[in-house]
């Protein structure tokens, strides 16, 4: 008998790619669509964007489905959604922090609320079109995830926070493929999106102008941001901020400020609304707190090990130690100082292509 796949499909080709690679292995697949967000909450250019929970993507899915005779249905997770990964992307910002909110994304909703959905309709897996291999490693007894093999397409980082009910039951089957390998496939199996452009990282700002997008979902709450001091590291004011939430740590545009030497965002203090800036070397730190961690290819360690560490989505792996805390944190020491290390964002650990865990950054230390 054929397993049953449930296929997480956007409306992207690389979704729809993977729905029908899964279907010629043999796999009785059907797709669903998540259904996250409405455009009347988050705002933007409704006209212009082709991302997810646009009207045109999922009539796109429906007629390659219909096409190849695979079930589709559309799938309301909006509520959760807004309760579990919008609220926090405003509260993080609220504290000066810098969320990745792919991350709860696919820990809660994708891997957690659809997954127990498939389980619920008879599905034996979920499959997305994540470039990342999930495979079972027989030397650690446990399901890990390793780099995609287009180490430009690898999305392995927002996968930390899978668990191994997750992994057992996930499929990847992108993993193994270049970018340009999954463009042709789907040329050659004619689908309607087969030259769309690419999907944006944060799905619900359909600008990419998260200032925006915070401004207006905080107004529409009553809440509005207050102004503040720039300052330099001695206390000194050198200007005026519209708002801590505007500002990332690294940031030298937008400061509106005249200095002899280029200015940086260095930290953002919530407490004291105060954005503090810096030169660019004060930037660099060669340690960090990391909270939140999910163990991967490891089993809760005890001893401090050496890995390669990401801080940040486009951020070459730099070499660490990382040392795990009895309360469930780590320290981490870089080899080598790195720039701009920003609390909210994730840190991510490898062994050369394995994950081996993952957590939220809280502070450079």
């Amino acid at each position: 008998m054929s397993k049953k796949v449930l296929v997480v499909v956007s409306g992207g080709v690389d979704s729809s790619t993977a729905l029908l690679l899964l279907k010629k292995k043999g796999f009785e697949a059907t797709a669903v669509h998540m259904k996250l967000w409405n455009y009347a909450e988050v705002g933007g250019d409704t006209l212009n964007d082709g991302r997810c929970c646009q009207l045109e993507s999922i009539n796109d899915l429906q007629i390659i489905c219909n096409q190849h005779s695979i079930p589709f249905y559309v799938l309301d997770f909006s509520r959760q959604f807004k309760e579990i990964v919008i609220q926090n992307f405003v509260s993080e910002y609220r504290f000066g922090r810098t969320p990745n909110p792919c991350i709860l994304c696919n820990t809660h909703l994708k891997w957690s609320a659809l997954l127990d959905k498939a389980m619920e309709i008879g599905c034996d897996y979920i499959a997305t079109g994540h470039y990342a291999i999930t495979e079972y490693d027989n030397h650690r007894l446990r399901y890990i995830i390793k780099k995609g093999t287009d180490g430009t397409r690898d999305q392995s980082y927002v996968l930390w926070g899978l668990g191994q009910r997750a992994l057992a039951r996930t499929l990847m089957p992108l993993g193994q493929y270049q970018k340009s390998e999954i463009r042709q496939i789907a040329k050659d199996l004619n689908l309607k999106n087969a030259e769309k452009k690419e999907s944006r990282e944060i799905c619900f700002v359909a600008d990419d102008d998260y200032r925006r997008f915070l401004k207006e979902w905080c107004e529409r709450e009553g809440e509005y941001f207050m102004t503040g001091d720039i300052v330099d590291s001695h206390g000194a004011v050198l200007g005026k901020h519209s708002g801590l939430p505007f500002y990332t740590i690294g940031q030298r545009k937008g400061l509106g400020l005249s200095h002899p030497t280029p200015l940086y965002v260095r930290r953002l203090e919530p407490f004291s609304n105060r954005v503090v800036v810096d030169s660019d070397k004060h930037l660099y730190s060669d340690r960090m707190l990391v909270t939140g961690i999910n163990w991967g290819a490891l089993s809760s360690p005890s001893e401090e090990f050496h890995a390669e560490v990401k801080i940040r989505y486009l951020h070459l792996p730099a070499s660490a130690t990382v040392r795990p805390q009895k309360d469930g944190t780590a320290e981490i020491i870089f080899d080598t100082p790195q720039r701009a290390i920003t609390p909210g964002q994730s840190a991510v650990f490898y062994d050369k292509e394995i994950l081996l865990g993952g957590g939220i950054i809280e502070n450079n230390c």
